[in-house]
């Protein structure tokens, strides 16, 4: 298989060490609940399980990112330039790359509360994501000058 590198020099990442990943903020809006969130796996680790409560799409832009269901068998894998809008509620499941770091736009609709739920053994709730915590993470890249690297800007229509 061929493998595509996004080119991640200008991104500063920060781990979220609950759930064993990177997060770059690229962009919130608390008028509509929106939350577009750069995720990076680490290659050959499955993630913490979890589910979302919001709905969520997911565009892969590097590696593969795979999901396994609660037993720890293999459900799917989305490989590069996979595009899915998935809708809040499914089957609680864990994610993460293959052989390849994966990197992943994440962008979560409707929610200015909880957006992910990861979950213990007996299926407790022990760890909470949402737009109060990618509000810090983009305050802390703000302050820090990580945003100036990848600034959003605004290309005139036509």
């Amino acid at each position: 298989m061929q493998e595509f590198r996004f080119d991640d020099r200008h991104v500063t990442w920060q781990r979220v060490q609950p759930i064993d990943a990177q997060v770059y903020v690229l962009a919130m809006d608390a008028a509509l609940g929106i939350a577009d969130v750069l995720i990076r796996f680490e290659p050959d680790r499955p993630g913490r399980l979890h589910r979302h409560v919001c709905d969520f799409s997911t565009f892969v832009v590097q590696g593969e990112l795979r999901f396994w269901r609660p037993d720890g068998s293999l459900r799917e894998i989305r490989p590069t330039g996979s595009h899915v809008r998935v809708a809040a509620h499914g089957e609680p499941h864990a994610e993460g790359a293959g052989s390849q770091a994966a990197i992943v736009l994440f962008s979560f609709r409707g929610s200015t509360g909880d957006m992910i739920l990861y979950l213990g053994e007996g299926s407790e709730v022990v760890f909470r994501l949402g737009f109060p915590e990618f509000e810090a993470v983009l305050a802390q890249q703000v302050a820090t000058g990580a945003t100036a690297k990848l600034a959003p800007r605004l290309v005139p229509a036509g």
